[in-house]
């Protein structure tokens, strides 16, 4: 039973492996397996427990895993505490092959990504905007020359790799992290991208937003993908208290014709009201600007929305 619905489950995500060999393979109850998740990452694979259903039958799960897929290797993570409470630095174990083996690439269209399953909670990679990131590449191949591309928040870089992939000149990453910027250079050598001036700022996004308006500097395209809650040099950044002035502020560095994408994993937003709020804020500086697209995850995200590890809200504004 547990293969036939792990086969079941890879079945519906056939349209993706053209694509990518970055996708979710489970999605917990939506897929036959409550509280918990199946990753694949090229050759290897991450299981996460988000809650107790399926801990007993663990060792059962990873094994039909491995005789399934043959994997290079299984990490395991449990994202809870044996009281249920949430953890972000979650116990993780290599389950099945080697440490070595949890390190690799992934492809995503014609980029290419550096991956580590065991660095942390993520492994340098949200499976969930890769739909997003591959439109921000398309939208900058029908751009002109000289197309500028800011990504707050930025994490590994990976829709800047896309942007600058699709042709824009500068893509410039915000994030608080240098550890994290240093993997997002990684991505630009690993797709033979050269590094240009000011595409790399350790900061809060506000603070990078605040210097670029201060310059005159105007971009063709912003992504503003925060955490739910951030903290640096004292300032705490809540995303319902903070992240729709931010877009108000992200919007007066637009060029006319350009887009914003916003995006949220907080479970407390709700998609209509999160795109009628993003367009009021990108309205307060361009009366004509219009909503594009408005969305959740993507087809390997079964029954997203449904529970609070698999959400997100995210749309995207033309001017």
């Amino acid at each position: 039973m547990m293969k036939n619905l792990l086969r079941t489950a890879f079945e519906k995500r056939a349209s993706l492996f053209e694509v990518t060999d970055a996708y979710r393979i489970v999605n917990g109850a939506a897929d036959g397996f409550p509280g918990l998740t199946l990753d694949r990452f090229g050759d290897r694979l991450q299981v996460q427990f988000f809650g107790p259903e399926m801990l007993p039958r663990r060792r059962e799960f990873v094994d039909a895993v491995a005789a399934m897929f043959n994997p290079a290797c299984i990490v395991v993570k449990e994202r809870l505490s044996r009281s249920g409470k949430s953890l972000e630095n979650a116990p993780m174990e290599v389950a099945f092959g080697t440490r070595d083996a949890a390190v690799g690439t992934v492809r995503e269209g014609g980029a290419r990504f550096h991956v580590d399953l065991l660095d942390t909670v993520n492994p340098g990679l949200f499976l969930d905007m890769r739909h997003v990131r591959l439109e921000v590449e398309e939208r900058f191949r029908a751009m002109i020359n000289n197309a500028r591309f800011l990504n707050l928040f930025s994490y590994t870089c990976s829709f800047s790799v896309h942007a600058r992939l699709g042709g824009a000149t500068v893509a410039t990453n915000a994030d608080i992290s240098g550890k994290i910027l240093d993997k997002g250079r990684e991505n630009y050598a690993l797709n033979g991208l050269d590094l240009r001036p000011g595409e790399f700022f350790r900061g809060n996004a506000l603070e990078y937003v605040r210097w670029a308006a201060k310059k005159g500097l105007k971009f063709d395209g912003i992504v503003l993908d925060p955490p739910s809650f951030a903290r640096f040099k004292g300032f705490n950044f809540n995303v319902r208290e903070h992240l729709m002035p931010l877009v108000s502020e992200c919007a007066a560095l637009l060029n006319v014709g350009a887009f914003i994408m916003v995006s949220s994993n907080y479970s407390e937003f709700a998609l209509d009201s999160f795109a009628r709020d993003v367009l009021a804020a990108v309205r307060s500086v361009h009366k004509e600007a219009r909503t594009a697209w408005k969305r959740g995850q993507d087809i390997d995200f079964a029954g997203s929305g449904a529970t609070k590890d698999s959400c997100l809200v995210a749309t995207l504004v033309e001017l």
